[in-house]
């Protein structure tokens, strides 16, 4: 089977599970925006911010090291033994040391969510390894089923704790632990983790060999938290907790197309790491990442130029300032998937250090630009420091990966979007309906045409896989 069918195959597996229950979760804005009051939403979003922070500080980012390393032991049973071994007692030691840590400090803690905010991340966390496992022995059916198990599980509880049993802010979060919980049972007894989890096992050694890789991860991912959130503590902190709720329903729309990109990059990931050393890899990575562009540039365009009529469907109307910064925050979101895309260059030759370093510079960039306008522009601010943040690092990391992998790319296609992005804000911010109505048809033409190479690309390797049944 060719790199590209391997590719397809792995994506469309984990597609049914991640996106179905991430797309039925943001159809349910409508819920949480009719049954939240905007400070509820902004105090959950918060708690989960921070939950975000915390998980690199107690983890030490040991998931993408498990994920890393169990790629090459996958014809090594001794080998996944002892990975597993070692991360998880290292994981219990890890909780322990938090958990005495948050009992110690928790009297001056003057927050009644406080206690979700020490369950939430170690159930988070564990989820997060468990489901690196899963990817790393290459299982990816069973990192499906859990994440389904988990949304489906999350969603259903969302609606009867909060339209149901009228929880507000509680219900979200029980429904959110809960839901890591579910992942946690299925992961471990399915795939019978158990029986690769042994005393003897334990390993100093390759607990170094991962701590070597995971420890400069640690600031790299403090950085893209940064980066990605620290928006919100900064809106928090200078407007109010119920703006930062009108930033976080904006984000919804954004994280619709990080959730898709989500789901191809968890298999692509793994196909640059195991096919990096190949010959062909300069036109494999082009020819992907071209895909990529098309088809995320044109998702994104389409977002914008379809927003006008859906927002009001989707959303209540006490969130309507939330309106003016989707655009911005959606055009943020392409650069950091291309950000993505070329991060799993360095993910291949195991550069966690050079990952980190231009994350710092980026997230200082974000920060800086976020505190010098919030005053002056208010939601704004967070929303172009994040849009020129992912920029700031694409350029960089396009520029650097060239030391790796020398990328080609249609200058077509990228003039094309511009020309696109430019039309499709100006009516957005118009917000004519005729032209709106013209710009959505326009936008839509343009995204299939585009793409019809990517569609007879992909009708081509799925109806060579079926042939040679």
């Amino acid at each position: 089977m060719s790199k590209e069918r391997t590719l397809i195959k792995n994506t469309a597996i984990v597609t049914i599970g991640k996106v179905c229950t991430q797309l039925v979760s943001f159809f349910l804005l409508p819920l949480y925006t009719a049954y939240l009051t905007t400070t509820e939403y902004g105090v959950v979003d918060l708690l989960n911010t921070l939950i975000s922070l915390l998980i690199p500080i107690l983890t030490f980012q040991v998931d993408q090291g498990i994920f890393r390393f169990l790629i090459d032991s996958r014809d090594n049973e001794e080998g996944q033994k002892k990975l597993i071994t070692t991360i998880t007692f290292f994981v219990l030691r890890q909780v322990a040391i938090y958990m005495v840590i948050f009992l110690v400090v928790s009297p001056w803690i003057n927050n009644e969510y406080k206690y979700f905010l020490a369950t939430n991340l170690i159930a988070t966390s564990c989820t997060n390894i468990l489901l690196q496992v899963a990817r790393g022995l290459g299982n990816n059916t069973k990192y499906t089923i859990g994440s389904f198990l988990s949304g489906v599980a999350t969603i259903v509880l969302n609606v009867i704790l909060i339209a149901g049993f009228k929880q507000g802010a509680y219900g979200m979060l029980y429904a959110n632990l809960i839901g890591n919980i579910v992942c946690i049972i299925y992961i471990f007894v399915s795939m019978k983790l158990y029986k690769k989890v042994k005393r003897i096992y334990y390993d100093k050694t390759v607990l170094k060999e991962l701590l070597k890789y995971s420890l400069p991860l640690i600031p790299n991912a403090i950085s893209w938290w940064i980066v990605n959130v620290s928006n919100r503590m900064i809106i928090t902190y200078f407007m109010n907790v119920s703006m930062n709720g009108i930033y976080s329903v904006a984000n919804k729309f954004s994280s619709v197309v990080t959730t898709i990109y989500s789901v191809f990059n968890i298999t692509w990931t793994e196909s640059v790491s195991v096919n990096f050393k190949s010959e062909d890899k300069d036109e494999y990575f082009s020819k992907i990442f071209d895909v990529t562009v098309r088809f995320f540039g044109a998702l994104c365009l389409g977002i914008i130029a379809f927003m006008p009529f859906a927002f009001s469907i989707l959303v209540n109307e006490s969130y309507n300032e939330a309106y003016m910064q989707i655009p911005i925050l959606i055009i943020g979101t392409m650069f950091n998937i291309l950000v993505s895309f070329l991060g799993t260059i360095y993910v291949a030759k195991k550069l966690s250090k050079e990952i980190a370093k231009i994350s710092l510079v980026t997230a200082i960039i974000n920060i800086v630009i976020d505190l010098a306008l919030i005053n002056f522009i208010g939601l704004y601010a967070a929303s172009l420091s994040t849009v020129i943040s992912w920029l700031v690092m694409f350029i960089y990391r396009f520029i650097d990966s060239r030391k790796y992998v020398k990328l080609k790319v249609d200058k077509k296609i990228v003039i094309s979007m511009i020309i696109g992005t430019i039309i499709t804000l100006v009516s957005y911010y118009l917000n004519n309906n005729i032209l709106s109505i013209i710009v959505a048809l326009l936008i839509t033409i343009y995204a299939v045409c585009i793409n019809l190479k990517n569609v007879s690309f992909l009708y081509k390797a799925v109806k060579d896989k079926f042939a040679k049944r």
